[in-house]
């Protein structure tokens, strides 16, 4: 089983490791920083000892990561992994505000459905089943999740079930939400934001959510 350090502290962005499994192109490692995707969080970008990480997907409680052919890498072969930090932050700024206005949704929409959910490196988006436009309402959104972010809450994220890995985050007073993401410290993180309406057809609703300022955090804390 490969011990996720990402969620112990998604901060980090180099690790010294061993290999624990070779399956042709694919490695395993004894544990990680690097996030396979999940959860429509999209994996990070990175390498592991100098050669680009192709693909990680998630088997199980395992990470696969898919390496150029010739990687020459055994089990017991010490490796040095390393991410894309501005990307992997982007991608936390974003899937946190895209929870923030999921939860503000639920909210403001009793037993509306999420039929769909993606975050990646320049937009979030979140798709729901409703048969009016959702547009109207994203000054209350922006302005109730602006005035979230403004606070600078502390986020928390810990283990629901550390058996099944199964992973939640708080903010105290607001919500708490099973989630096995990577995980802003603060809700202030998240910086300036933007929503964007789309009709997806069929009674569906898309919100797009865009970051308006970059992050003075130029470097991991």
């Amino acid at each position: 089983m490969t011990v996720k350090l990402f969620w112990d502290d998604p901060y980090r962005t180099t690790l010294d490791t061993v290999v624990t499994a070779v399956a042709e192109d694919c490695v395993s490692l004894r544990e990680t920083i690097f996030y396979a995707f999940s959860g429509g969080q999209e994996s990070d970008a990175g390498t592991i000892n100098g050669l680009e990480v192709l693909e990680a997907r998630k088997q199980g409680y395992d990470i696969l990561y898919r390496l150029p052919e010739g990687h020459g890498l055994e089990v017991g072969t010490p490796v040095t992994v390393a991410i894309d930090w501005p990307r992997r932050y982007r991608l936390m700024r974003l899937h946190f505000a895209a929870e923030l206005i999921l939860e503000l949704v639920y909210r403001r929409f009793p037993g509306i459905e999420k039929i769909g959910a993606h975050i990646g490196e320049q937009k979030a988006r979140l798709d729901f089943l409703l048969d009016s436009s959702i547009k109207p309402h994203f000054p209350t959104l922006l302005a109730d999740a602006e005035a979230l972010i403004a606070a600078d809450q502390p986020v928390v994220s810990d283990y629901s079930d550390p058996e099944t890995q199964r992973r939640y985050w708080e903010v105290p007073g607001f919500a708490r939400v099973s989630c096995g993401g990577t995980h802003l410290k603060s809700t202030g993180e998240v910086g300036g934001i933007t929503l964007k309406r789309k009709n997806i057809g069929g009674g569906k609703e898309r919100i797009e959510i865009s970051l308006t300022t970059e992050s003075g955090l130029n470097s991991p804390a």
